[in-house]
């Protein structure tokens, strides 16, 4: 009888934990209606812009929550903009609601005390995450409920196979390619994100000891660490394109090069990413996704909201609704922007499971090992050593 009324007991407690959950979610929901959240993302890619231009639209129509798309170019300027203004004072009446982030972005604020935080895993959508992801950390630093899955994500290479039906499949045959094809290989320059990505990838490869890359920098080894990749870029770049001197500012920026043949490889961190620009004509049919043998570095990508923000309320509405199933299967479909999921596809419907998995030309489609990304101290680092080298050639 006791375990009867024990399990009783039990049960009424988990009814009771689910109804307030859903009554606090109600009040989140009428809370938000009627505001507008200032979504600071990266707005160079045309698939991502199209793609929040319709969850702009569904999520004033369910929700009555104005969605404005804040086009980036650097997370990093977004971060200092809400530092400034906590450090101002302006503790309730932020720019930013919504943002875009991981990585050394993300500690930053997180060190910082600017994110809201103890809403991600209350969200009602995060039933369908999967957790066997990397989706409670970032850059080894635990996100602690201050950020909210989007997509993931993994350093992918495109080519022509009409210009390269052979591709390096290796730092080494990266370099060897290039001096094959002198000056028609490069990367974005770093502080770009894509750039800075390629030199982590060179130095996980290059580096004597890779485990050493998830722990902070020491700064007593950084030279030796480090040197097998600046001595890599000293031998690569003048035989890059425009001998090392100027790089494409952004990834974006090598596209209509790789098209027009000025460019035999580019890079981008969405496996999908090929099959989307011949879907828009940006590329040419006989493109293709390859990646390098032994792996390539790969995360999650999250959403956060600032302390300071003005629209806390219309931001978790808006983060619930991305991470929805419709959502998501609509973000990965290659055919709208192909941004790999977060969620566990098993806890999806067969029709969403088929937009989740469906292939097209261009994509990438063998199965590439996912590398780590290293410790968030090393992106700053890497940067600023890179363009005391390298910045002013």
């Amino acid at each position: 009888m006791n375990i009867k009324r024990a399990g009783l007991a039990c049960l009424m407690g988990l009814w009771l934990t689910t109804a307030v959950q859903a009554e606090d979610w109600a009040s989140i929901e009428s809370k938000a209606k009627g505001q507008t959240v200032y979504f600071n993302a990266w707005g160079g890619g045309e698939s991502i812009n199209r793609y929040l231009d319709w969850a702009a639209q569904e999520t004033q129509k369910r929700y009555g929550v104005t969605l404005k798309h804040v086009k980036i170019t650097d997370a990093a300027e977004v971060v200092k903009r809400i530092k400034t203004e906590l450090d101002a004072g302006r503790n309730t009446d932020g720019t930013v609601d919504l943002i875009w982030v991981n990585g050394e972005n993300f500690k930053a604020l997180k060190q910082a005390n600017a994110l809201y935080g103890n809403w991600v895993e209350s969200l009602p959508n995060w039933q369908y995450v999967d957790v066997a992801k990397p989706v409670r950390q970032d850059f080894s630093e635990s996100t602690d409920n201050l950020e909210a899955p989007w997509g993931t994500a993994q350093l992918t290479f495109m080519a022509d196979q009409a210009k390269v039906p052979t591709p390096p499949r290796s730092a080494a045959e990266w370099l060897s390619f290039a001096k094959a094809h002198p000056g028609r290989v490069t990367y974005p320059k770093p502080p770009a994100f894509h750039g800075t990505t390629f030199l982590k990838q060179l130095l996980t490869e290059l580096t004597p000891d890779p485990k050493v890359l998830q722990q902070p920098v020491d700064s007593a080894r950084w030279a030796e660490q480090t040197k097998p990749l600046w001595d890599y870029l000293d031998e690569f770049h003048p035989v890059a394109w425009r001998e090392g001197k100027t790089f494409p500012a952004t990834q974006a920026d090598m596209i209509p090069l790789l098209a027009d043949g000025e460019l035999l490889l580019a890079l981008t961190f969405n496996p999908n990413e090929a099959a989307n620009l011949i879907e828009s004509g940006q590329l040419p049919d006989s493109s293709y996704s390859f990646g390098f043998s032994k792996g390539t570095i790969g995360n999650v990508h999250f959403l956060a909201i600032p302390s300071n923000a003005k629209a806390k309320e219309g931001a978790q509405v808006v983060a619930n609704f991305l991470l929805s199933p419709e959502a998501q299967a609509r973000k990965a479909d290659v055919t709208v922007w192909g941004d790999p999921s977060v969620l566990d596809i098993s806890k999806l419907t067969p029709e969403q499971q088929a937009m989740m998995t469906s292939q097209a030309k261009g994509a990438l489609t063998e199965k590439i090992p996912t590398l780590p990304e290293p410790h968030a101290s090393w992106v700053e680092a890497l940067e600023a050593e890179w363009l005391k080298r390298y910045g002013s050639q």
